[in-house]
């Protein structure tokens, strides 16, 4: 507990014991008495240590115009309790209300923690070394370009390349796993990491408000302003409501007394009314339990940018992926050459110095096996043609590396190769010169998420890619993919992601899974866009909803698992509390409930959907 909540508890426990003492004080049906006195000042004390705050929030809020909130209800049926002369039930109604609020702190509290946990990757500061001295600075006070020292121990405070030194690296906080990752000079380093091993000297690479950390905690930091439909609805329920209920309230305690006259026992049964009412139960635990799902999910390195994205998700019943990096692995190699009129190694140097420029993961794959034979030939006029591949000059020879479509435009006749993997064709002056089968591997736990998902009820899985039909099939078939789109162009997935999104059932939501590079458009265009791959991906992070941490695409079923029991419990919370407080209003207005069984329907009710709601945080992997 915090150090206010403790102050909080010691309130709370001292009207106990003042309201406790106030019990053993005998009534006297003498007004003005002495004892009569005595009681009423020792429940007035009780009263006011546990509520002058409800009382003063009420106050100002209706100086302010808010006047229908839960403040107001307390402080009008337990007043209105007291006044009639139900001291102890007044004093009741305040003091449990007051253990509801603070149990609700806590819990809040808690679900906040795990949340924070991820708000402690900020670095305090960064050590940077400027004229043959590391001086300690804030890390948005260093440039691009400086080398900064992390020391054992150290969080690192800003994204770069390693120039000095080897470590392990704990990516927990970002990722959810607690393997090291071990990094050398060469090697890529990303903010709010921990150094675990050695001294390193990393170059920046970028500032820190375009950091890994920096993006993080801008996504964490917003996240609660993307409210789910429900907490939205349970908004607006609550400001109609609660004027409903009061000025319910209000007939009950004035129509019937004109009939029976019994002012006094209309006014109880109309106070209760009020207590019975207050919808803190709903208004608690809905948040609470959105809250608690995000918190869940964060502690597995799943980043959910709103509420509103996790209720999507439990509705997800099409999924569409993206293949390299997100069901394959996108780490490429050469497999296969296949030359025609000139040497296997013609070939590859011919492919590897049109391809030199392009930092498209195919392309570098060629230029490192090529860089394994030696030098690779100069290259000018080197032109890529988004869809189809690179054209160059090499060695005074107009080269076209890329697909089928490129050698038909460049009218070289080729021969499509049978090969599962993707095909780099090569022409040279127009001439066919073979092809090269670049193949990239399936990731390890790709055909158990697909499988799992089917388990969750998944209606259909289609994946989208670029290559030829035969790779792309070849690889749904090994994963369980029901349905494949091949040989697309770069606009042509938004094109084919849109006839699926016509096709989805009603009342359904569609997620599109990437790998956060080239896939932004059909993030955005699906109900919910899954990032893989997002370490250290300024483009994951931004343009989808949910992101993966640790590319870990068994994670997936796990979000959804996530989302849906989230729903759940939100539904739970809300059939419980509206159905015991109707059964308790029902018997208010009938004579059968009283100010105690009142309290325990809204602070019962209350702290049962608040200990319902921290379910959420605790989901099986």
């Amino acid at each position: 507990m915090t150090r206010k909540q403790k102050k909080w508890l010691v309130r709370i426990i001292a009207a106990a014991v003042i309201f406790a003492a106030g019990l053993f004080i005998p009534e006297t049906e003498e007004r003005f008495s002495v004892m009569w006195w005595v009681r009423l000042a020792v429940f007035l004390s009780a009263y006011l240590t546990a509520g002058w705050d409800i009382l003063w929030k009420a106050i100002r809020n209706i100086a302010h115009g808010q006047v229908f909130d839960e403040n107001f209800l307390m402080a009008i049926a337990s007043v209105g309790a007291m006044i009639i002369g139900e001291y102890s039930e007044g004093v009741a109604v305040m003091i449990f209300y007051q253990v509801g609020e603070l149990f609700q702190s806590v819990a809040v509290g808690r679900s906040r923690r795990s949340i924070s946990d991820m708000m402690d990757i900020n670095p305090e500061s960064a050590n940077v070394e400027r004229d043959g001295e590391v001086i300690e600075v804030e890390p948005d006070e260093v440039q691009v370009g400086e080398i900064i020292v992390i020391k054992p121990g150290e969080r690192v405070p800003l994204d770069g390349e390693i120039v000095f030194g080897s470590s392990g690296l704990n990516t927990a906080a970002l990722t959810g796993e607690s393997a090291l990752r071990e990094v050398t000079v060469g090697d890529e380093v990303i903010s709010g990491s921990v150094n675990t091993g050695g001294l390193l000297k990393v170059k920046v690479s970028k500032p820190y408000s375009d950091s890994t950390v920096s993006k993080i905690l801008e996504l964490v930091e917003n996240s609660s302003e993307n409210k789910a439909k429900t907490e939205n609805f349970i908004t607006r329920f609550a400001r109609v409501y609660t004027p409903i209920v009061v000025f319910s309230a209000l007939l009950l305690a004035v129509v019937p007394p004109l009939f029976d006259h019994n002012w006094s026992g209309w006014i109880y049964k109309a106070l209760t009314f009020l207590v019975v009412s207050c919808p803190c139960a709903l208004v608690i635990s809905v948040p609470l339990s959105y809250f608690g799902g995000i918190g869940g999910a964060s502690r597995r390195g799943i980043m959910v940018k709103g509420a509103n994205y996790l209720e999507s998700l439990a509705k997800a019943k099409t999924f569409v992926f993206d293949k390299t990096g997100t069901i394959t692995k996108g780490s490429f190699a050469v497999t296969e050459k296949h030359p025609a009129g000139i040497s296997e190694n013609e070939l590859l140097r011919y492919c590897a110095a049109a391809e030199q420029f392009s930092n498209h993961p195919i392309a570098v794959s060629v230029v490192s096996a090529a860089k394994a034979l030696g030098d690779i030939p100069k290259t000018e006029n080197a032109e890529e043609i988004a869809g189809f591949g690179v054209t160059a000059t090499v060695d005074g020879h107009n080269v076209s590396v890329g697909n089928g479509r490129l050698m038909n435009k460049v009218g070289a006749r080729f021969i499509e190769s049978e090969s599962a993997g993707t095909v780099v064709h090569c022409a040279v002056d127009g001439e066919y010169r073979g092809c090269l089968i670049v193949s990239d591997e399936i990731k390890e736990n790709s055909a158990a998420a697909l499988a799992a998902l089917k388990g969750l009820g998944a209606a259909k899985t289609v994946m989208l890619t670029g290559d030829r039909k035969i790779t792309a099939e070849t690889v749904a078939k090994t994963v369980g993919i029901d349905e494949v789109v091949s040989q697309l162009l770069p606009d042509g997935k938004v094109s084919a992601l849109e006839e699926i999104y016509s096709k989805k059932p009603p009342k359904t939501s569609l997620v599109y899974v990437g790998d956060g590079m080239n896939d932004a458009p059909s993030l955005a265009r699906a109900d919910v866009g899954i990032a893989m791959g997002a370490l250290g991906s300024d483009a994951a992070i931004e343009a989808a909803d949910i992101v993966l941490m640790n590319d870990d695409i068994g994670n997936l079923p796990l979000s959804v698992r996530i989302a849906r029991k989230t729903r759940r419990i939100v539904t739970e919370n809300i059939v419980f509390a509206l159905g015991v407080k109707a059964a308790v209003l029902i018997l208010t207005a009938f004579g059968f409930a009283n100010m105690w069984l009142a309290v325990f329907a809204d602070v019962g009710v209350s702290v049962i959907a608040i200990i319902n709601a921290m379910r959420c945080m605790r989901i099986k992997a």
